[in-house]
C-alpha cells in the first residue's frame, strides 16, 4: 500500500510539482521578493501538474519498459483527469496573476515547447528534428519557472543576485538533464527526438556535464555578497551529490533514481535551508 501511494506521488508528478514550489520559495528568500507568493504557488502547481501529465500521456509505451511509463499505461484516464484539473487550476490562477500575463506567458510557451514534439501532428513534430532542443527547453522552463519568473512577477530589479542564482540554477539543471538525456537516448532516437547527446560523444558530453556542474558551483560562491554563508553551503551541497552520484546514473535506468533522486536533487537545497531557517 505503501508502495501505491509512494508511486502515486511520484507518477502523477505531485512530487516534482512540490519540488517547483520548494524552489520558488527559496528564490522568494534568497532574493528577499514581496509579492503575491500563494497565488503564484497554486498557478505553478497546477500548471506542473497539466504539463507533466500531459507530457507523459503523450509519451508512447512501446519504446520503454519503465515503471513509470507502465504505470502511466494503467492510468490513462487518471492522467487526462489531472491535466484537466491541472489546466483548469492554472488558469485560475493566471487570471489571478493577469497584470503579470506577459511574463506568465513565457513560462507557457517553454512548458509546451518541450512537449510540443509529442504532439501528433506535423506542425509540431519538426521540433523533434531540432538538436539539444529537448534538453534546453527542459532546463530553460525550470530556470525561468523556479527563479527568474519570481522576479520578474515581484517587479524586482535583475539585480546580480538576481543573474547568479539564475545562472547556478539553469547550470545545476541542465547538469541534470544530461544525465536524463543518457539514459534516454535509445528511445529518443526510436521516437525521432534528437538530444544534445546524439551529437556528441560520451567524452565531449561528460565535459559538458562537469563543466556545468563546476559553473553551477562557482555562480553559488560569487553570491557571498549577496546572501549567508549557510545558503550557500546548501546551493554547493547538492552540485557534489549531483557528482557523485554520476556513475551510479551511468549504469542505472532505474525511474526512482531519476524521477525520485535526480529529480529530488533540484529542491534539496531548499529543503535543507527550510530545515535551517526553522531552527
Amino acid at each position: 500500500m505503501l508502495r501505491n501511494f509512494f508511486n502515486f506521488l511520484l507518477f502523477t508528478s505531485i512530487y516534482i510539482s512540490l519540488c517547483a514550489l520548494l524552489m520558488i520559495w527559496q528564490t522568494n528568500q534568497l532574493l528577499a521578493l514581496d509579492y503575491c507568493e500563494k497565488t503564484f504557488y497554486l498557478f505553478v502547481f497546477f500548471s506542473t501538474i497539466c504539463s507533466y501529465n500531459f507530457h507523459w500521456y503523450l509519451t508512447p509505451t512501446a519504446y520503454s519498459s519503465s515503471e513509470r511509463i507502465r504505470w502511466g499505461n494503467r492510468h490513462r484516464t487518471l492522467m487526462l483527469w489531472l491535466c484537466g484539473i491541472g489546466l483548469t487550476g492554472s488558469l485560475w490562477f493566471f487570471w489571478q496573476l493577469r497584470e503579470h500575463w506577459l511574463v506568465l506567458s513565457g513560462s507557457v510557451v517553454l512548458t509546451f515547447l518541450y512537449s510540443a514534439p509529442k504532439v501528433p501532428h506535423p506542425a509540431f513534430r519538426w521540433l523533434s528534428k531540432i538538436a539539444v532542443g529537448k534538453t534546453l527547453f527542459l532546463t530553460f522552463v525550470w530556470t525561468y519557472v523556479t527563479t527568474l519568473l519570481p522576479a520578474l512577477v515581484a517587479n524586482n530589479p535583475i539585480t546580480s543576485a538576481v543573474i547568479l542564482l539564475t545562472l547556478y540554477r539553469f547550470c545545476f539543471i541542465y547538469a541534470i538533464c544530461i544525465l536524463f538525456d543518457y539514459r534516454d537516448l535509445e528511445s529518443d532516437k526510436k521516437e525521432g527526438i534528437r538530444s544534445l547527446i546524439t551529437y556528441l560523444d560520451s567524452k565531449s558530453l561528460y565535459r559538458l556535464y562537469y563543466l556545468s556542474l563546476l559553473i553551477a558551483a562557482i555562480s553559488a560562491g560569487l553570491m557571498g555578497p549577496f546572501i549567508p554563508f549557510s545558503a550557500i553551503i546548501t546551493l554547493i551541497i547538492p552540485v557534489g551529490a549531483t557528482a557523485m552520484i554520476t556513475r551510479k546514473a551511468q549504469q542505472s535506468s532505474s525511474d526512482y533514481l531519476f524521477y525520485f533522486v535526480l529529480d529530488g536533487l533540484m529542491a534539496l537545497s531548499a529543503v535543507i535551508y527550510l530545515v535551517i531557517a526553522s531552527l
